[in-house]
């Protein structure tokens, strides 16, 4: 896909996600790349990539990493996660800002552009917790929780963070991740249940993959360049999830997802549940074949006292996230089902019509 087709799938993204400053900065560039401007320039090589790689991301990435680390002080004016303001009508002075840093620091933009994304959406937490409730309403085990394509791995230290919906809430009270109005619309009768039946779960094991894992200490200005600058709120989220996993050790090792599947078998007495969120567009088919084919062992290996589940936080079109993306669960040897759905970043999550997740848990 050409980069004018990517850039603009992006910035309406952004703009249905709450990012203005994104959205008005990313059409900037599409102009600046139609002239063979500074942003054309970093993007040689580029022109043809993958909608999976996410150039428009690793672009916005490279320039706010620089703003957060303090080396480009003009732009950061504008951009609230570094201490700016983003109010409406400085868009243009905001691209000036961005396409002057472009210009200037070529060379370590584009080496930048060589990382693959690494979001690790704290929010996306939200969804994956709804179907670990499920999982243990289904099998009421110890947990180990493995995560693949785990980034830094914030998210396998979940069940220390805390979501509240009306009156309804779960998770630690006093996490520094506290997520309010996680639910649009009524929670589903079954996740209520299974919240005042569990209102704490085991963690035993808490293990994870990535082609290019983040250490959460080390790497934590990559973690934040992904964010968007305009969206204080996603940011708290992060710092919060940022300062868990230095009190919550987990393990997070270079293999990919077939590779570290092939090495799973059932421990009588626990519950393996293998999760992930958004990282299956990341992943070439031929592999993925090899996790699908992973995750049926699995599954067929569960006993009364073996557990498994397959949590998935995935889009169903990469393209058009209008009616969210699904959380899906397999549990057991029942075959999948859809749970719920949420926003692309993970909150809020709802029940979309034609969806019965009361069918699930149990």
């Amino acid at each position: 896909m050409d980069l004018d087709r990517q850039f603009d799938l992006q910035a309406r993204a952004c703009e249905r996600l709450g990012s203005p400053l994104y959205a008005a900065l990313l059409r900037a560039m599409i102009g600046d790349i139609r002239d063979g401007g500074p942003c054309a320039t970093v993007l040689t090589g580029y022109e043809q990539a993958e909608l999976a790689a996410a150039v428009p991301l690793r672009l916005l990435a490279a320039v706010h990493a620089l703003a957060l680390s303090g080396a480009a002080p003009e732009l950061a004016a504008y951009y609230p996660s570094a201490g700016g303001r983003a109010e409406p009508g400085s868009e243009p002075l905001a691209w000036k800002a961005f396409r002057d840093i472009v210009a200037t620091r070529a060379e370590w933009i584009r080496n930048w552009l060589t990382r693959p994304p690494q979001t690790n959406e704290v929010g996306r937490a939200v969804p994956l917790l709804a179907g670990l409730l499920a999982a243990v309403d289904t099998t009421p085990l110890p947990i180990r929780l493995l995560e693949l394509g785990s980034s830094a791995g914030l998210n396998l230290r979940a069940d220390h963070f805390r979501w509240l919906a009306g009156d309804l809430a779960w998770g630690p009270e006093g996490s520094p991740v506290t997520v309010p109005d996680a639910w649009q619309g009524p929670v589903p009768d079954w996740l209520a249940g299974a919240v005042h039946r569990h209102p704490r779960v085991t963690v035993v094991e808490r293990r994870g993959c990535d082609p290019t894992p983040l250490d959460p200490a080390r790497d934590a200005l990559a973690l934040r360049a992904y964010v968007w600058p305009d969206q204080v709120e996603r940011f708290a989220r992060l710092d919060g999830a940022l300062r868990v996993a230095a009190q919550v050790p987990a393990e997070v090792i270079r293999i990919g997802a077939a590779d570290f599947l092939a090495g799973i078998e059932p421990i009588p007495g626990v519950l393996t549940v293998v999760w992930h969120s958004v990282m299956r567009q990341y992943v070439p088919a031929p592999e993925w074949a090899a996790v699908t084919a992973e995750l049926d062992r699995l599954a067929a290996t569960t006993g009364a006292d073996a557990g498994f589940a397959h949590i998935a936080f995935e889009p169903q079109d990469t393209s058009d996230d209008r009616n969210g993306f699904r959380l899906t669960a397999r549990l057991g040897q029942r075959p999948p089902v859809v749970l719920a759905r949420a926003k692309p970043h993970g909150v809020p999550a709802f029940v979309f019509p034609g969806d019965e997740p009361e069918q699930t848990a149990g």
